[in-house]
């Protein structure tokens, strides 16, 4: 190839290089969408930090300035396809999964779809009120003073010896009870999320967290009283060693019996919630009436006093605990089979529970004869009642057989037999339940053919009602 071919080689080569310069580095320099978020310091961000939108890289960290009143001032840029950014976007410095020592970005938050109207121009700020800079450990441990932070060091250092199968042989059983640890953590998830979903209950809640903070603080004395005595408590439970070491490896099983009772009560809990709903406004008035019982509870621990003597007092003989040994065992009378009056018999639970089946059948057939008896019972006394539409009286018709003749002397009265059978109904021995009165409207006192059977009673035998 001649030297001028080698020239125009170079020279071509070297364009190709520099169109490839302007096209992927030449149209980012000061046309990008930028915008500026006012930082209470820096986070450990470094030019070229990622920023983020639900974790997805959208644009990187430019450049840091200080602003007059000393906050930090960081430029970065958004890629086209999410610019311009809304305003109401919350800008926060977050720390990656790996640790090092430049690996925080910065994590966008963008606001609901009501505030995406007006959006941040290129160059805009976002202003502290809606940034959030990272908090470091050591930001943390700097606000204890020496004495706190070495017990910590502490308490991290015997966790790690606990935890340390190798170095003690109860870490192996204390690491197989973490894993009970994540049901309890799932479960304060959903209970926090409960707590925001509801924010006017939650304010609630923190205000009267305050008031009794409050009244607490004011009962100072009492308290510690209290502490004392939770204190004489727990000496108290110290120095029962082998009770508690019993008690220690009882408490697996125990959590995984109240594993399943919190899992099962999950469809109790929706049950309940329209019985809170409607108990909401009983709630409300309930409240004069919990100021009443502050000094009713205050009157009533003399009484509470005595009472706890009653039940438990030294020496024998002498207190309720005392009374109740005295007595034959309830749990064998009641439910044991033994030897009684020279026979094996049952306990009066299971005979009770026998007596009861055997009667369902009687007492089912009864039950719709209640309000004939109630009825009977009202009426026994009198002949009046009243209803909707006033009192009102009922009285039975006496038919004399004979009559008197003029000569004083007795008659009897022709046909009376025959006349008082053709207008009045007799033989009525089988009425239904409800057959005293006139059939209901919506058919409730009207027994179909069956039920007549299952009864042994017959409709015609109706008290009311045209004669059959």
């Amino acid at each position: 190839m001649s030297a001028l071919g080698r020239v125009a080689a170079l020279a071509a080569v070297l364009a190709a290089v520099v169109a490839v310069t302007v096209l992927f580095f030449g149209s980012s320099s000061g046309s990008g969408y930028e915008v500026r978020a006012v930082f209470q310091h820096g986070g450990q961000l470094v030019k070229g930090s990622q920023v983020e939108i639900a974790g997805t890289p959208v644009g990187s960290v430019k450049s840091f300035q200080i602003t007059d009143d000393g906050q930090a001032e960081v430029r970065f840029s958004v890629e086209e396809d999410q610019a311009p950014l809304p305003q109401g976007t919350r800008a926060l410095i977050r720390a990656g999964s790996q640790s090092s020592a430049h690996n925080r970005f910065i994590d966008l938050h963008l606001p609901s779809e009501n505030g995406k109207d007006r959006k941040i121009a290129d160059g805009g700020v976002i202003d502290r009120e809606h940034t959030t800079t990272l908090v470091s450990f050591d930001q943390f441990f700097a606000v204890f003073d020496q004495k706190t932070r070495r017990s910590l060091r502490g308490f991290f250092k015997g966790n790690s010896r606990v935890y340390n199968a190798s170095t003690d042989p109860r870490g192996k059983d204390a690491n197989a009870g973490l894993r009970y640890l994540n049901a309890s953590l799932g479960a304060s998830d959903r209970l926090f999320d409960e707590l925001r979903a509801d924010p006017p209950v939650l304010e609630r809640f923190l205000v009267d967290s305050s008031r009794l903070v409050t009244t607490l603080s004011s009962r100072r004395e009492d308290l510690s009283e209290l502490v004392q005595n939770l204190n004489g408590t727990t000496r108290a439970l110290g120095s029962q060693k082998e009770a508690l070491a019993e008690l220690i490896g009882r408490f697996p099983d125990f959590l995984r019996t109240a594993n399943t009772t919190y899992v099962n009560l999950r469809g109790t809990l929706d049950e309940l919630e329209p019985f809170v709903e409607a108990s909401k406004p009983v709630a409300k008035k309930l409240g004069p009436y919990v100021n009443e019982l502050r000094p009713f509870a205050r009157d009533a621990r003399p009484t509470v006093r005595r009472l706890s003597q009653l039940v438990s007092r030294k020496g024998d003989g002498n207190d309720l605990r005392e009374l109740g040994k005295t007595y034959p065992a309830l749990a064998e009378i009641a439910v044991e089979t033994k030897e009684r009056n020279g026979k094996q018999r049952r306990g009066a639970f299971p005979e009770a529970t026998e007596a009861f089946k055997n009667s369902a059948p009687i007492i089912a057939h009864g039950r719709p004869y209640t309000v004939d008896f109630v009825g009977w019972m009202d009426d026994f006394s009198h002949t009046g009642a009243y209803d909707a539409l006033g009192s009102f009286s009922r009285a039975q018709v006496y038919l004399n057989t004979f009559t008197v003749s003029e000569g004083g002397a007795l008659t009897p009265v022709p046909n009376v037999s025959e006349n008082f059978k053709a207008l009045a109904k007799v033989n009525q021995f089988k009425r239904c339940p409800g057959a005293s009165e006139e059939p209901a409207a919506d058919g409730s006192n009207v027994y179909t053919e069956e039920q007549q059977k299952e009864l042994d009673c017959r409709e015609s035998d109706r008290a009311t009602g045209p004669k059959k």
